[in-house]
């Protein structure tokens, strides 16, 4: 734990969290595969009136316990004051809402606490599976209360691959035995399952935004992996653009070979 987070009880915060995902998860599902309100933002993104109320919900009960938190979620106006705060919660009340609309199965909420610009805490909560992982500094990671790591391969012979499928096209011409995954459209979820092993490298085009991927980076990191930018950058939360370039999550040493690997064939991710 860094000097910086002293002060704030990350046990008591991921349990808070835990329970508030939670919560949100059971009123997302009561709407599910159910008519509903939906539209669509600039950008031509879908936001659902579940989305909206997951996120008043969620708001009402974190910013109650923590009034001088700064607060970032897609679906709130960005408050600018949000950028002299060292401590913001970031979150996407339902990431993955084309599927949510959709009736599929892979969406989730996604929530991190960051401090100083590093997500501390994050909690990304699949409703349909009743999977919640739970990542938390210097803590480690869990699904469900069990402890998980990322799988920690040296090499890429066999590994399950996901995410926009240029990227899976340029690794495979350098690993012709990667197995590339049916898409996950959730990019919070997708990152994740890295840090569980169920997937064992998952990419993110670029555009992605602190609330797409905040919460899987400390779920990641703490699984013993990591999720960084193709160039092996960590990313900084909490900036003026929350927006990110294309990212890369995988175990510690597979990550290595990515990188090495995206190097070479840099044309392929360029």
């Amino acid at each position: 734990m860094r000097a910086a987070d002293a002060a704030i009880d990350l046990t008591a915060i991921a349990g808070e969290l835990a329970d508030g995902v939670r919560e949100a998860g059971a009123l997302a599902l009561k709407k599910f595969r159910s008519p509903m309100k939906s539209w669509f933002k600039i950008g031509n993104s879908p936001v659902s009136e579940v989305d909206i109320a997951v996120d008043e919900m969620l708001r009402e009960r974190l910013t109650a316990r923590t009034p001088d938190f700064g607060w970032l979620s897609e679906e709130s106006i960005d408050d600018p004051s949000r950028l002299a705060r060292d401590r913001v919660w970031i979150l996407d009340p339902i990431d993955g809402t084309r599927a949510f609309l959709g009736g599929r199965d892979d969406w989730c909420i996604a929530v991190a606490l960051a401090v100083g610009g590093r997500p501390v805490v994050g909690a990304i909560y699949a409703p349909v599976d009743d999977l919640l992982f739970l990542g938390v500094a210097g803590v480690g990671t869990t699904v469900n209360g069990k402890k998980v790591m990322a799988n920690d391969r040296d090499d890429l012979a066999d590994a399950r691959a996901a995410g926009p499928q240029r990227y899976l096209d340029g690794i495979s011409a350098g690993a012709p035995a990667l197995r590339p995954m049916a898409k996950v459209h959730s990019l919070a979820l997708r990152l994740a399952r890295v840090g569980n092993g169920a997937l064992d490298i998952a990419y993110a085009g670029a555009n992605s935004h602190d609330w797409d991927v905040a919460a899987a980076d400390i779920v990641v990191h703490e699984a013993g992996g990591r999720l960084t930018t193709l160039d092996g950058r960590t990313l900084t939360y909490n900036r003026p653009n929350p927006m990110h370039g294309a990212l890369v999550a995988a175990g510690r040493k597979r990550h290595d070979v990515l990188l090495q690997l995206m190097r070479e064939r840099h044309a392929a991710f360029a």
